[in-house]
């Protein structure tokens, strides 16, 4: 089997460590690693050009009728193919490792035979970088050139065989064990093998530093015992049991597979550069820590009680923004590094041919005001929820307020980075009221120190400003920025970060206007494209987290029938193991954009808690 750039974004299923992710599609190939983290450079980078540009493949020749679920509440993907011969189940895990990084995969003939297909192409460097490659026993100091004459082992059990090929390049090498390990053939390694029932074979893939000695192979039922356990048990904290449970329950176990487990970084997405238009120039880089995204996620997991994932992240941030207030970034690396130069990848013909490439992201010296008012309001329910405090994190927020303060009129680039002329967006006025309000209030609540006279002000002025300058009295709306009568899908954000409440006739207005002007089939759009505000070509899809915005507006609004309707559609678009990406093409019913996408899981929760409390209190009367 191949796999092409063709391969729909809703067949690929996610892999985690809390280091990294890989996603492995419906016919069983890694087309997307990157290690050992996250932000790292990809060893298979297929999903962005082809089978040269490095994937792992274990999947059935020819034919097949494909199933596949999460062991539980896990990232354990099970995977059964039928074929007219038998049957097989491919259980594909990433254990937690230490300086390590592994993808477990073992193979169980279920009935009949099945004749199997196994390639392994290492490509680093987002597939340029071919490396050199060798076969031989883990504990030899020397090794010689891979030979195709040499035999293999085809022992067919579990355990680690005296043979591994080793692919290395620079600091990078990676290891393959197994109980039948492929062979060369012009810079793939490649096999076919049937498997009958009753016959398991396990294969592993390990990252190290390519100076340290090869590490030991895990083995598999013990790791996959201990994967599938610790994340139910994690999941299994969740404080919610309203409607959408279970798409809840998956979204909460997204967020928590895109987190970096010793840093606390949240990335906004494992993958770059799947496009928002297919052909089209909106690729970008999503694999970092955006405050903003990183924000909202904790309000979610906030929401379903989980206090811990809090305190990391907030350490996180206290880490990342140290410094001059002037210098805090949109976005980080998952350590809190600042670099992220963005660079295209020439070498590469992108998704269904969507160039270029890009690594890095070059919106990470924009003006986005509005993420100060995300980071307060997180770290505002996080004190509301008894988060332990940290010992700086007032005196952060009162440097980070105090620099707002003398700064906050300035025009930026907004939510949605727009790569065109600075404006007043309304959506990032909104969010620096909410940013001098919960400075307000933490102060009122919580008795801590500040210039609270100072912050009402500054709170009622952006209040005055937003209510005059971003309300268009003539469509009976608020609008994109100052100088616009267009409509954009923040708007909707106003009633839930308290601006206004949710049945307020300026919110009910501005919701039917998102109705008339951003609907499409049913979802919504950001903004119109054809506006030209972005300054880029073509158009995109609607955008996930704007239709889950749109059910909290109804919700908050008491739509509760309208909420329940439009939710009961949006997790209908998850794919088969409940995934959601940035975007989705209601006319092609496919999945666009970066994938798993944290925006889209978190927006999912939000939603589902909005519209949980909703009807709780249309119950009440």
């Amino acid at each position: 089997m191949s796999t092409s750039t063709s391969t729909p974004i809703e067949d690929y299923a996610v892999l985690g460590d809390l280091s990294t992710a890989a996603l492995v599609s419906r016919g069983g190939s890694v087309d997307w690693l990157c290690l050992p983290r996250f932000d790292s450079h990809a060893c298979f980078a297929a999903i962005l050009g082809t089978r040269d540009h490095g994937r792992w493949l274990i999947g059935p020749v020819g034919e097949a009728t494909t199933t596949r679920r999460y062991v539980d509440d896990s990232f354990v993907l099970e995977t059964v193919h039928q074929t007219a011969t038998g049957s097989v189940r491919v259980t594909d895990l990433m254990p937690l490792g230490d300086g390590r990084a592994d993808i477990v995969r073992r193979i169980e003939g279920v009935d009949g035979t099945v004749r199997m297909r196994h390639e392994w192409v290492v490509r680093f460097g987002y597939g340029k970088t071919r490396p050199w490659v060798t076969r031989s026993c883990p504990e030899s100091l020397a090794s010689e050139p891979d030979d195709p004459l040499r035999p293999t082992q085809s022992k067919r059990s579990g355990s680690a065989e005296d043979e591994v090929i080793r692919a290395v390049a620079g600091p990078d090498m990676l290891v393959l064990r197994g109980p039948r390990l492929p062979h060369p053939d012009d810079g793939h390694h490649v096999d076919e093998f049937d498997v009958v029932e009753g016959d398991c074979l396990v294969f592993s893939t390990t990252w190290f530093r390519s100076h340290l000695p090869i590490p030991k192979a895990f083995e598999m039922e013990p790791q996959l015992t201990e994967t599938v356990t610790h994340t139910s048990e994690w999941a299994a904290r969740s404080c919610y049991a309203g409607p959408y449970a279970e798409h809840v329950t998956r979204s909460l176990l997204v967020l928590r597979v895109l987190s970096h487990g010793r840093t606390g970084g949240i990335v906004a997405a494992p993958t770059t550069s799947l496009p928002e238009d297919f052909g089209g120039e909106r690729n970008w880089d999503y694999r970092f820590c955006w405050l903003r995204d990183a924000s909202l996620a904790l309000e979610s997991l906030l929401g379903c009680g989980y206090l811990e994932e809090t305190r990391l992240w907030r350490n996180w941030l206290l880490r990342a923004v140290a410094g001059d207030p002037e210098d805090m970034q949109i976005m980080y690396r998952v350590d809190g590094g600042r670099e992220l130069p963005e660079r295209e990848l020439d070498h590469l013909p992108g998704y269904a041919g969507s160039r270029p490439v890009r690594a890095g992201n070059g919106a990470v010296g924009q003006r986005q005001t509005d993420v100060l008012g995300e980071v307060m309001i997180a770290l505002h329910e996080a004190r509301k929820r008894g988060v332990v405090e940290a010992e700086d994190t007032w005196s952060l927020q009162r440097a980070l307020i105090d620099n707002l303060a003398e700064h906050w009129q300035q025009p930026d680039n907004g939510l949605w980075e727009i790569r065109g002329p600075l404006r007043h967006f309304t959506h990032s006025r909104v969010m620096v009221w909410a940013a001098f309000d919960r400075a307000v209030r933490a102060v009122e609540e919580f008795g801590l120190d500040g210039p609270v006279e100072r912050w009402r002000e500054l709170r009622a002025q952006v209040r005055q400003e937003v209510l005059t300058h971003g309300w268009n009295e003539e469509r009976q709306t608020f609008v994109q920025h100052y100088e616009t009568t267009e409509v954009d899908a923040s708007l909707l954000a106003i009633p839930a970060v308290g601006f206004l409440p949710g049945d307020d006739p300026r919110v009910l207005g501005t919701i039917r206007a998102v109705e008339r002007n951003l609907m499409h089939e049913g979802l919504v759009m950001r903004y119109r494209t054809g506006s030209g505000v972005d300054g880029l070509a073509g158009e995109e899809h609607p955008f996930l987290a704007c239709s889950f915005w749109l059910v909290t507006a109804y919700a908050k609004a008491g739509r509760t029938d309208d909420a329940t309707e439009l939710m009961d559609r949006l997790v209908g678009l998850c794919n088969d193991v409940g995934l959601l990406s940035e975007e989705y093409d209601p006319v092609a019913h496919r999945m666009v954009g970066n994938f798993p996408q944290a925006f889209s899981h978190l927006t999912l929760v939000g939603a589902a808690l909005a519209l949980d409390e909703a009807v709780a209190a249309s119950e009440k009367g």
